[in-house]
Formats: C-alpha cells, sequence, structure tokens
C-alpha cells in the first residue's frame, strides 16, 4: 500500500493495512470524537490482521469459518470508522485509500468465507 503495489499473500496485506492505519492516524488532528474513533480503528485494523493469523493456523474448517468471519466484521468496522473520521484540509485521500483497502479485504474475505462453505 505504501508503494502503491499490494502483497498478494492476506497475511501480509492484511499487517501492511494495519501499518498504514497506525501511520495515517497520527497525523489527524486532535479532536474529542477522533479520538474515540481512532482507537476503534486502530483496534478494528489491528483485529483483521491478528484473526487472519489465527484463521491461517487453525486446525479444523469451523474455528477457520469463525476467525474468517471475525476479520470480515473487523475490516467492515475499519471501513466505517475510516469515514467518521475528521481528516481535516489535505488527508481524505490517505482516508479514502484505506477505506479502498478495507472494502477491497472484506470483499477478498467474503469470497474466502463462500468458497469455504460452498456458498
Amino acid at each position: 500500500m505504501n508503494d502503491g503495489s499490494k502483497p498478494r499473500d492476506l497475511e501480509d496485506r492484511t499487517f501492511l493495512f494495519a501499518q498504514s492505519v497506525r501511520a495515517f492516524v497520527k497525523k489527524l488532528p486532535r479532536t474529542l470524537a477522533n479520538t474515540e474513533d481512532v482507537r476503534q480503528l486502530v483496534r478494528a485494523s489491528g483485529s483483521v490482521a491478528g484473526n487472519w493469523i489465527e484463521a491461517d493456523e487453525t486446525l479444523s474448517k469451523k474455528d477457520f469459518l469463525l476467525r474468517a468471519k471475525i476479520c470480515r466484521k473487523e475490516a467492515k468496522e475499519s471501513q466505517l470508522f475510516l469515514h467518521l473520521l475528521d481528516t481535516g484540509q489535505d488527508k481524505t485521500t490517505t482516508r479514502d485509500t484505506l477505506a479502498g483497502e478495507a472494502r477491497e479485504l472484506t470483499l477478498i474475505l467474503s469470497a474466502i468465507i463462500g468458497k469455504a462453505t460452498g456458498l
């Protein structure tokens, strides 16, 4: 995400997403609303990466599906909190890029879940 290319490995991609979110929020205006939304965003973006690692290491299909669904839920939450942020004047492009990545991760995870459940 930093150099315009996206890693093919989902573990790397989710890690880079969480890392990019952390770099982005450091530059935001310090408002009461941002403080609360940033806290939620940082947790959700990190949870996407953390739960994907757990999903990738599960021993059962049931556990894999649970972790993958949590990843998808956290990616959706990340997208929500990104849209709620007050970015100031010049940071909307970065926010929109990160929100787009959260959306792409949601779609990828939905496809993985669909394939794993046979839908």
